[in-house]
């Protein structure tokens, strides 16, 4: 079980949280996976994902890359979850960062939007992420952060009554666990 950090509702009363935790451990109905495009899970989160999951989650991940090719970046694909205590585990495709100028922080705004889209679409209650990009795709943390809280409230403030109703966001390391922890303690103070 993960540890609560910081929460903020929405006006919409849906919640975001900050937590420090295993994603894989996150008893939600779906996780994100910070994925590359061609779904080959095999290092970081994604291979936490298929170790924790079982083969079958990378298996279907072949699968849809075979039936539907890579996935964009900034786009999202969908799973079962194996083993894993969530459903589904929809797996988004983040930006590789290149200093910035290469549209890097949009591809990653609709990485989250379209993991958040899906949940919607799956009609689930909950869902936990982690820090997409800010891994080996070396986003800038706190940037990632920002966009990510941001991109969580527009989705509160255009989608009210949607069946999504908890939206974590899951890291292990304790510096992404604070940095998100301060941006979105800044939200709320303001």
């Amino acid at each position: 079980m993960s540890l609560l950090k910081a929460e903020l509702t929405a006006p919409s009363g849906q919640v975001i949280q900050i937590r420090r935790g295993d994603l894989t451990q996150e008893e939600v109905d779906a996780i994100v996976n910070a994925a590359n495009s061609h779904l080959a899970h095999g290092g970081g989160v994604a291979a936490a994902i298929v170790r924790r999951g079982g083969w079958v989650i990378q298996e279907e991940s072949a699968r849809w890359v075979r039936e539907h090719g890579s996935v964009p970046t900034g786009q999202a694909a969908l799973t079962t979850a194996g083993k894993l205590p969530c459903r589904f585990v929809i797996h988004a495709v983040g930006p590789v960062w290149q200093g910035g100028d290469q549209g890097e922080d949009e591809l990653l705004r609709r990485a989250v939007w379209n993991s958040l889209l899906k949940a919607d679409e799956l009609k689930i209650e909950s869902i936990a992420m982690p820090a997409i990009s800010s891994g080996i795709f070396g986003f800038p943390k706190d940037r990632c952060a920002a966009i990510f809280i941001q991109t969580a409230l527009d989705f509160c403030a255009q989608y009210p009554h949607s069946s999504l109703r908890q939206i974590r966001l899951t890291n292990f390391d304790q510096p992404t666990v604070d940095i998100f922890e301060t941006e979105l303690r800044r939200r709320a103070a303001t």
